[in-house]
C-alpha cells in the first residue's frame, strides 16, 4: 500500500491498537518506540491516537520512550529531580511545572549548540573554557531564579554564592556547577525509572 500525502504543517497520525503495535498512517506501515524516538529527533511532530477509542494518548508513549531510553543506560533524569517532580503532583504550584519545564527546555535548546561550540572549544584550547563557564553560570543562574518561584521559602534559607576572586576560586566554582549539573541529570534519571 502506497504512502499518503502527508501535510507538513499537520502532525502525523500514529494509531496503537491493543496489541501495543504502532501504526504509522502517513506511511502506512508499523512503527516500534524506537521509530517515534527518531521521529523526535529528527523534528517530527506526530499525535499518538488510541485505534479503539481516538483518545490521544501521546503524552504516555513519549514517556514510554524516555523509559526505555533510560532502561537502556541513557541516563538524563537524575534522582533527586524525579523525587522533586514527584513531590510538585497534587501541589498548589503543580500548574505552573508544566510551563516551567517547557521554558526551561526552550532556553537549554536554544543554548545547547552554543554550549556544545563552548565544549569542543574547550578541549582545543584552554582560553575557551572562560567562556563557558559564563554561559554555565549564566544559564545556572536563570535556573535558580526560576526554582525560587516554585520554592519561595527554601530559596530564602540558602544563601547566595560569593563571586569567584581568583582562578582557584573559579575553578572551584566550576567543579560545582559540574556536580550540580551532574546531580540534576542524576534527579532526571530517577524520574523516568520510577515513571
Amino acid at each position: 500500500m502506497a504512502a499518503r500525502k502527508v501535510d507538513p504543517e499537520q502532525p502525523i497520525i500514529i494509531k496503537k491498537y491493543a496489541n501495543r503495535r504502532l501504526y504509522n498512517t502517513a506511511k502506512s506501515s508499523y512503527v516500534t518506540l524506537d521509530h517515534l524516538a527518531q521521529m523526535v529527533r529528527e523534528g517530527e511532530d506526530f499525535v499518538v491516537n488510541d485505534a479503539k477509542t481516538g483518545d490521544d494518548i501521546t503524552r504516555s508513549v513519549l514517556t514510554q520512550i524516555i523509559f526505555e531510553e533510560e532502561a537502556k543506560g541513557q541516563n538524563m533524569l537524575p534522582t533527586n529531580f524525579l523525587r522533586q517532580l514527584i513531590r510538585l503532583y497534587g501541589d498548589t504550584l503543580q500548574g505552573f511545572v508544566p510551563g516551567y519545564l517547557d521554558a526551561s527546555m526552550d532556553t537549554f535548546a536554544r543554548n545547547q549548540e552554543k554550549m556544545r561550540d563552548q565544549v569542543r572549544s574547550a578541549f582545543d584550547a584552554n582560553p575557551a573554557i572562560a567562556n563557558f563557564e559564563a554561559m554555565t553560570r549564566s544559564n545556572m543562574e536563570w535556573f535558580e531564579n526560576t526554582m525560587r518561584m516554585f520554592t519561595p521559602f527554601a530559596a530564602s534559607q540558602t544563601p547566595p554564592p560569593e563571586p569567584a576572586t581568583n582562578d582557584e576560586d573559579k575553578d572551584g566554582e566550576l567543579d560545582a556547577l559540574k556536580d550540580q549539573l551532574a546531580q540534576m541529570q542524576e534527579q532526571l534519571s530517577e524520574l523516568v525509572r520510577k515513571g
